[in-house]
């Protein structure tokens, strides 16, 4: 762990800058700015963490163990009791509905713009592994441009991407070595490789069984799936992992397909992660990642700090 966060935030801010960092967001985001004494409940103003989600998914089964707090385990018990049809649609219910974005979400948008506008030669690239559409309203809410990237896990097109561009019709990267058209260039990407909900369609999409684990570890390696000018900005760039705890299995297979792409180079990578038990510090460092101490909140608020020091943000 960092013994001077004021020289690591000076020296991701730098980084941001240039449009060579990528933010990487799991569930725990979705507790930003929420008071510690709000439960969540659906159509609330909060999102729900990944506990509270199997735990809302486990009272609809009603799940008979007593891990109900395990999202993987309990949807892989939802899926096998009643199908894939229920699970889908009591997560569609969860995650279609008007939750605001939080500070993250903004900054984020406004820090996309700020690099887009500010001439770097690529456009920022934003990973998720949440199913909802906090980042595009965000990124919407200020008029910033984006495509999506968007893993489908069930149906003809299974172990691919979808492509949304920012104006044009969906379509599913089949061949991503010769796939061209993201314009790192001109727009933003975010990418959300464990898929989403799709709140103007019926495209919802969803890694969250333990079945679904399986199958992503065994086709989803990130190199072959993403496109090649995607895969390319992941191999050097820093990462920052927001919202995760590596006692998500499923998270420490994804860590390891990103740090893998980068092919021997070193490039430091940070974790938000605010009281963090022992297992997780020595396995973040094991992995070659900084931990840092803080919540999301005020990781946000000196980082825009640093940036609002030199060039003004858009609006």
């Amino acid at each position: 762990m960092p013994d001077n966060l004021d020289d690591i935030y000076d020296l991701i801010a730098r980084r941001l800058r240039r449009g060579k960092v990528v933010p990487v967001l799991g569930a725990g985001v979705n507790l930003c700015e929420r008071p510690v004494d709000t439960p969540w409940r659906r159509g609330g103003q909060f999102l729900p963490s990944g506990r509270e989600l199997a735990q809302e998914l486990a009272k609809d089964v009603p799940y008979p163990f007593p891990d109900g707090y395990d999202l993987a385990r309990v949807a892989q018990f939802l899926a096998a009791s009643e199908g894939h049809g229920p699970l889908y649609q009591e997560l569609h219910d969860v995650f279609d509905a008007d939750y605001p974005p939080t500070v993250l979400h903004t900054f984020l948008a406004r820090l996309s713009q700020r690099t887009r506008v500010a001439g770097a030669r690529e456009c920022m690239v934003l990973l998720t592994t949440n199913f909802d559409n906090l980042l595009e309203q965000a990124f919407e809410n200020i008029g910033e441009p984006f495509d999506v990237l968007t893993y489908i896990a069930e149906g003809r097109d299974r172990g691919f991407f979808r492509h949304t561009p920012f104006e044009g019709e969906p379509r599913v990267i089949r061949v991503p070595n010769e796939y061209t058209d993201l314009r790192l260039d001109e727009r933003p990407v975010i990418a959300k490789i464990h898929g989403a909900v799709d709140r103007v369609g019926s495209n919802d999409s969803y890694v969250i069984t333990e079945d679904h684990y399986i199958d992503y570890i065994t086709r989803a390696d990130v190199g072959s799936l993403f496109p090649v000018l995607l895969a390319a900005k992941l191999r050097t760039s820093h990462f920052i992992f927001l919202g995760y705890s590596l006692r998500d299995w499923n998270f420490r297979v994804m860590l390891y397909r990103l740090s893998g792409q980068q092919e021997g180079m070193t490039f430091k990578h940070w974790a938000m992660q605010y009281n963090p038990d022992p297992i997780d510090r020595v396995a973040w460092d094991e992995r070659g990642v900084d931990i840092l101490p803080v919540r999301v909140e005020d990781f946000v608020g000196a980082i825009e700090q640093r940036l609002d020091s030199g060039d003004p943000v858009p609006t």
